[in-house]
């Protein structure tokens, strides 16, 4: 159902941006140091970059802040201003920009559809009844998980903004192309000035690691990789060693090892190992210095995979011959 949210809390602003062709690099370097320099204002969460996907064609950026009034400072700042004026030559065209406010949890790490209304004052309590039919009708599909509405943003957005949220991009193309979307849209004929965006986390649930359990958004894809690579090869190479006196043929063994290793990697590798390893370097804190944090990350990933690799050369070669 519809969940309208209450201004005042935290606030978040989704950015979408088109990048020029071949200086991808150059624009998610430039990013980083955008993102290093908004976590040094006051009341910033965090922030975090997703590259461009099937689901997602732009680049997003996501900034969460504490208030709306600190999210203001920063959009609003020389710094921000003077970093865009830099990075003018990386970008493709204008951005476009949502701001939420109220929530105190992002966008769901699966796949989140972001639209936003221009709605006249004196047709409000039409929107919001037609958003309950939308929302009556979208719950009815495979996949849904939920919407949430905001108010306009005073001072920084005039538009609504709503998410509805879906488990996979299946079950949202099914819901988007439907004849069911279709007629609940002629019925808000009058609100058909809006602007849709898809965001999808491919590694989401994989790096939920808050104390309270609460998803979070994914680290950067860079990391995201690392990351599952870490986690990866010792996952893989202790089922091998498991499978191994099955003798299994070739295409077998994989098919059984890589349906293990999903499982492993999702249930306990990543929740119990490499999370809580790597948590300071994926989801560092907002104060926290970006140089030394990166260089203390990589350097743990570094000592983690030499030990892992020394381990397993001597298991493999020294203490145990494989059959």
């Amino acid at each position: 159902m519809t969940a309208e949210r209450p201004t005042g809390a935290e606030a978040t602003v989704i950015i979408g941006q088109k990048v020029r062709p071949g200086l991808e690099r150059e624009f998610e370097a430039w990013q980083e140091d955008v993102n290093a320099a908004a976590a040094r204002y006051t009341g910033f969460l965090g922030a975090e970059i997703s590259r461009p996907t099937p689901v997602q064609p732009d680049w997003v950026v996501v900034y969460r802040f504490d208030s709306i009034a600190h999210l203001q400072v920063w959009i609003n700042s020389a710094t921000r201003q003077s970093f865009l004026d830099r990075g003018a030559g990386y970008l493709d065209g204008p951005a476009t920009q949502q701001v939420v406010s109220g929530g105190t949890q992002p966008p769901d790490p699966l796949v989140t559809v972001v639209v936003t209304h221009r709605v006249h004052p004196d047709h409000v309590d039409a929107f919001l009844a037609w958003q309950r039919r939308m929302t009556q009708k979208e719950s009815a599909f495979e996949g849904f998980r939920g919407t949430e509405l905001f108010r306009p943003v005073e001072g920084l957005q005039d538009e609504w903004t709503t998410l509805y949220r879906f488990d996979s991009a299946e079950h949202l193309d099914a819901w988007l192309t439907s004849a069911e979307r279709k007629e609940a849209l002629a019925e808000g004929e009058k609100f058909h000035d809006f602007r849709m965006r898809t965001i999808d986390n491919s590694f989401g649930s994989w790096f939920a690691f808050e104390e309270n359990g609460r998803e979070v958004p994914p680290p950067s894809e860079t990391k995201t990789s690392v990351a599952v690579w870490v986690g990866l090869y010792p996952t893989v190479v202790l089922l091998t060693l498991a499978l191994s006196p099955a003798k299994l043929p070739l295409w077998l063994g994989l098919l059984v090892g890589n349906l293990l290793s999903s499982f492993i990697m999702s249930f306990v590798t990543m929740p119990f190992y490499v999370n809580p390893l790597l948590k300071r370097w994926l989801r560092p804190r907002p104060d926290a210095p970006v140089t030394r944090t990166r260089l203390l990350g990589l350097g743990l990933v570094t000592a983690v995979m030499v030990f892992w690799a020394a381990v397993f050369y001597l298991v493999t070669t020294v203490i145990w011959h494989l059959p």
